[in-house]
C-alpha cells in the first residue's frame, strides 16, 4: 500500500527525487554546462532547462548531426553557427561538433533569445526562448501578433500563443509546439540536482 502511494507522488511530481535521472551520456557535461550557464546568466541560470534542451537536441552527442544540416550536441545549423562566431568573440573558432562551444553557443544563444522576448512570468518566456531556438525569432514574433488579433494573451505562451499558426508547415508547427513541452515539462525535470527550471514540474 505504502508502495502504491509512492508511486502516485512520483507520477504526480511531489516528489522530484523520484523523478527519472539524467542519461549517463549527460554526466560527463555537467559541470562545464553549470559552470557556463552561471557565467553568461548568473548564479539563478535555469540549468535545468539547458540540459532538456540538449537532451531534446541530441541526446548528449557531441557528433550528432541531422538530415537538414544541424550539426553538434546543440543542433546548430550552419548559418546560426557562424552568426554566433561573428557575435561572440568566445565562439569565433566557430565549431559546433565540440561539446565546450556547443554548450556556450546553445546558453549564450538561449539568453540572446530571452532578451529579446517579453512574457508573462520566467516560465512563459522560457516557453517562448525555446520556441525561438527552434523555429526562429521571426516566427515567434509573427505568432504573437496573430494570437493579438484572436484575442490571446500575446505574453503567454502555454494555451495561448501556442495555440495559433503563423503559417508554418503542420509537420514544423507539431514539433515547434513540443518542442517546449518536452524539455520543460519532461526532460528538465531529470536535471533539478544540477539546477533551477524556469517552470514548476507538473
Amino acid at each position: 500500500m505504502r508502495r502504491k502511494g509512492l508511486c502516485v507522488l512520483c507520477t504526480l511530481w511531489v516528489l522530484p527525487a523520484c523523478a527519472a535521472q539524467p542519461p549517463r551520456a549527460a554526466q560527463a557535461w555537467r559541470s562545464e554546462l553549470i559552470r557556463t550557464a552561471r557565467e553568461i546568466w548568473g548564479l539563478n541560470a535555469p540549468v535545468a532547462d539547458f540540459a532538456g534542451q540538449f537532451q531534446q537536441e541530441s541526446g548528449w552527442r557531441p557528433d550528432a548531426r541531422s538530415p537538414v544540416g544541424a550539426q553538434g550536441m546543440a543542433q546548430f545549423m550552419p548559418a546560426t553557427a557562424r552568426w554566433m562566431s561573428e557575435r561572440y568573440p568566445q565562439l569565433r573558432e566557430n565549431t559546433p561538433m565540440n561539446p565546450g562551444w556547443a554548450i556556450r553557443a546553445l546558453v549564450q544563444y538561449d539568453r540572446y533569445l530571452w532578451q529579446n522576448t517579453a512574457a508573462q512570468d520566467d516560465c512563459q518566456r522560457m516557453a517562448f526562448t525555446l520556441s525561438a531556438y527552434n523555429g526562429g525569432q521571426g516566427w515567434v514574433n509573427r505568432d504573437k501578433k496573430l494570437a493579438t488579433t484572436k484575442g490571446l494573451n500575446a505574453l503567454i505562451w502555454f494555451d495561448q500563443v501556442e495555440r495559433v499558426n503563423a503559417g508554418r508547415s503542420k509537420n514544423n508547427w507539431r514539433e515547434n509546439r513540443d518542442y517546449p513541452k518536452k524539455i520543460l515539462y519532461q526532460h528538465a525535470p531529470q536535471y533539478l540536482q544540477w539546477g533551477t527550471s524556469s517552470c514548476t514540474p507538473l
